[in-house]
């Protein structure tokens, strides 16, 4: 991958622990330009709902956060809501099913694997409006050479709206941080699924210790993913469990001392073995701000790569309840805040003086496109 340097840092001098955190996860730009809706406006019977993936409602990160979107949206607009909690993949054509039955008009579905159930749904259910986080839902498209559908980046039903990020740009700044903070000289990370939308952060945690180690003449290494061969350590499920905590600790043990769980409460389990292994390791969460959505962990968290799907989310609902639903895809990014670093919390003290000068300079060179961040995951824009 290929990483364009040309830019120096700033020196402008920001206030401590001022970096680029959502506001309350950000308010990022509505597709129409508008605010999408007034509270109380919604058209008659409309009623979004949600299904989630493996994970549940109380992961503390993906299908939590998109769930608080859907909420703070309702309650705006003083509506009901419904929701269904995958406990596996066999569930989610029923979940989709059941909600469909139960007359939801707006159903978003919560991640990669819904993409072909959600097509599904959608097709057989043309009156009705759906939303997918984390996929385009165009499983219609070209084969790879193992024979598996690839997509064309075209949805494949009409009603479906995408809610996509290009994680891989918030990533490559927490790589960054992940290098900066590092004394070891190794990191890693290790995902839930071999699937876009993990392998995007990992990508760019990558390419972010890459270009720390191009500005610094250092040579931090990762473990866990390699960008170029697209391998890496996966636990092939999203669950916090003794599997988990042994990739976390087979990691651990090749000497990271800063460790990126992708993959919901899979994070959970690396706390578990970074605390087993007493020594002095960091975490850094994902989606969510973790150090505010799951307090157990927050002494062991550098920072967390975050996307607002509760804004998209949010933004997608207020849309719809005005019966102007748009199908335009939604991308998130660093310009828009779809996707950000969040602040050092309690490692603020820890982490280099001059780390959030540089991470704002990064952040500056990636929106005005001098620093590449360039991600096989990566969602064009519409």
């Amino acid at each position: 991958m290929t990483i364009s340097t040309t830019k120096k840092l700033l020196g402008a001098t920001l206030a401590a622990g001022v970096i680029f955190a959502l506001a309350g996860c950000g308010q990022a730009p509505t597709d129409s330009g508008d605010d999408g809706g007034d509270a109380g406006s919604a058209v008659d019977g409309f009623k979004p709902c949600m299904v989630s993936d493996e994970g549940g409602f109380d992961d503390k990160s993906f299908n939590q956060l998109g769930f608080e979107g859907l909420t703070k949206a309702a309650d705006e607009l003083g509506v009901e809501v419904s929701k269904t909690e995958s406990k596996s993949a066999s569930d989610y054509a029923s979940n989709l099913d059941a909600l469909a039955s139960e007359g939801c008009t707006f159903i978003v579905s919560v991640g990669f694997k819904l993409s072909a159930p959600t097509i599904e749904a959608a097709t057989a259910n043309p009156d009705i409006q759906y939303a997918i986080i984390d996929d385009f839902a165009d499983n219609t498209g070209a084969k790879d050479d193992a024979g598996k559908d690839m997509g064309d980046g075209k949805t494949d039903a009409p009603n479906i709206k995408p809610l996509v990020f290009d994680t891989a740009q918030a990533a490559f700044l927490g790589g960054y941080a992940a290098a900066s903070y590092s004394e070891s000289g190794t990191v890693g990370t290790f995902g839930g699924a071999k699937i876009p939308p993990v392998t995007i952060f990992m990508d760019g945690f990558e390419l972010g210790v890459k270009y720390f180690n191009e500005e610094k003449g250092e040579d931090v290494k990762v473990v866990g993913w390699s960008i170029d061969s697209q391998e890496g350590q996966f636990t092939d499920e999203f669950a916090a469990n003794d599997k988990a905590k042994q990739v976390a600790q087979g990691i651990i043990d090749q000497g990271a001392d800063v460790l990126l769980p992708v993959g919901g409460p899979i994070y959970q389990s690396a706390a578990q073995a970074i605390r087993d292994s007493g020594g002095n390791i960091a975490l850094m969460g994902t989606d969510a701000d973790v150090f505010t959505t799951d307090p157990t962990v927050a002494d062991l968290l550098l920072a967390s790569i975050q996307k607002g799907m509760d804004v998209a989310v949010y933004d997608a609902v207020m849309e719809a309840s005005t019966g102007d639903f748009d199908p335009t895809p939604f991308v998130g990014v660093l310009e828009n805040d779809g996707v950000a670093l969040s602040e050092f919390h309690d490692f603020e003290s820890k982490v280099d003086p001059a780390l959030a000068d540089e991470l704002k300079a990064i952040k500056d060179g990636i929106i005005d496109g001098s620093i590449k961040v360039e991600s096989p995951a990566s969602p064009a824009a519409p």
